[in-house]
């Protein structure tokens, strides 16, 4: 196993003095179970427990009081009570919304146990007439590996905190931006980076993708009952990876016959699986950034490497001189829209576009992300089309004077004015293995 960000968030939950129980949600195959039970081992007592193994499921939906309810999970694994930190992992807990329900339980009345639970679409179990514990649990997300992740899982991490370093970036540049041609193969998928990792061969992985999209395909029918709506899933399972990182239409999505409200429906279980997102466009440009959810959305999936593999078009990235040269330079967005997630563990978080519209001019921001209270836009160039016009438009209407270019070559800033009125701001030019370290690249040019 490799370490993983999520792990530093864990370790602080644990010192905590307002420490609730924790649920971690992510998709299937994020890595979920593997890190806790890492974290586990840091612990004098660690209990585990999957449910979907009806014994562990029956054990914890038991009616009796909790402190005898504890004890019965020592005696069920034959362990020893120690001295010390407990650590309760129940894992899959979207099988038991019983057991969900208890979870304030472990808040009121044991808060010296240390309880986390993970589970996918824990959203659509909301749904359910039960009593969820809100207010009771905190929230982290997992998701697949970000590019500083792959990179200490190759053992280079040195390489960033090099690229950190004043007048030095451009020593590591070719070596990092190599890198991160390998993890737009590779992806973020913790068993394809682990694959990549022991055997180097980019082929390795083909087996872990194919397992990956088969389970996804199986899942259908725990997002939806069996009829129509698990019909699209699958549809969308098997026929969208090719629209990734580009404006879909709902109706008739993907060449099909299905409606727009059949459409959007299925796109929205999906979204609490975690498997995807619908990134809506922003037309203002001061917070609060609120999204048209009238207008087309972009589709963004949970990971470039399975796009690459699922839309199959490896060889196009292999092949190029510049990732922007790819697929109309949508690979490269989306790979973008992955790493801005790493920014913050928000489960929240939601990645938005600005467009505007008026007027005659049409003009299209790749993304836009707030810090302070601030949107900056981010496009996504290559140096060759640096003409950055809708940049320029936003900035014009806008109070923000830094905007960020996300691009191959190495970092660098430059003094700019706006073409129409001349206004001055700063252009950062982030290499995109630098992606997920832009907020404090930000900072230091406010």
């Amino acid at each position: 196993m490799f370490k993983r960000d999520i792990q530093n968030e864990l370790e602080m939950w644990k010192k905590s003095p307002r420490r609730k129980p924790l649920l971690i949600r992510g998709a299937r195959q994020v890595g979920k179970t593997t890190v806790v039970n890492a974290f586990g081992q840091s612990y004098n007592n660690y209990l585990y427990f999957n449910l979907e193994r009806a014994d562990h499921r029956a054990l914890l939906e038991k009616d009796m009081p909790l402190d005898m309810l504890v004890e019965q999970f020592f005696l069920f694994h034959r362990h020893q009570h120690l001295e010390g930190c407990t650590l309760i992992f129940i894992d899959e807990i979207q099988n038991s919304p019983k057991v969900i329900s208890k979870l304030r339980y472990f808040y009121e009345d044991r808060p010296d146990l240390h309880v986390i639970a993970a589970g996918s679409l824990l959203e659509s179990i909301v749904d359910v007439n039960f009593s969820f514990p809100v207010g009771r649990v905190d929230y982290l997300p997992m998701r697949p590996c970000s590019f500083r992740e792959f990179v200490c899982a190759m053992g280079k991490d040195h390489l960033l905190e090099v690229a950190r370093l004043p007048d030095m970036a451009d020593v590591v540049h070719n070596e990092l931006m190599s890198y991160f041609n390998t993890y737009l193969l590779v992806g973020g998928m913790p068993a394809a980076v682990q694959a990549y990792k022991e055997k180097r061969d980019l082929l390795a992985f083909d087996d872990v993708y194919e397992t990956l999209l088969q389970a996804y395909r199986d899942d259908a029918e725990k997002y939806a009952q069996a009829g129509k709506l698990s019909e699209v899933i699958r549809f969308i399972l098997e026929h969208g990876w090719g629209a990734a990182g580009g404006t879909i239409t709902l109706s008739g999505f993907a060449n099909s016959d299905y409606k727009s409200r059949e459409v959007g429906e299925a796109f929205r279980l999906m979204e609490k699986a975690m498997l995807l997102e619908l990134v809506y466009p922003v037309t203002n440009t001061v917070v609060p950034a609120i999204p048209e959810t009238k207008r087309q959305p972009k589709l963004i999936w949970l990971d470039t490497g399975l796009v690459n593999y699922a839309a199959n078009i490896r060889n196009d990235i292999i092949g190029a001189d510049d990732i922007m040269d790819v697929w109309k330079g949508k690979i490269a967005e989306h790979v973008v829209s992955q790493e801005l997630l790493t920014l913050n563990h928000k489960i929240s978080q939601r990645r938005q576009y600005w467009l505007r519209g008026k007027g005659g001019e049409t003009a299209e921001v790749d993304f836009i992300w707030t810090i302070d209270s601030r949107i900056i836009p981010i496009e996504v160039k290559s140096g060759r089309n640096s003409h950055l016009r809708s940049l320029h438009s936003f900035i014009d209407l806008s109070s923000t004077d830094v905007a960020v270019r996300v691009w191959s070559g190495p970092l660098s800033i430059d003094d700019m004015q706006t073409t129409i009125k001349k206004k001055k701001f700063r252009l950062i030019n982030l290499p995109f293995y630098l992606v997920g370290d832009m907020e404090r690249i930000v900072r230091q040019n406010m």
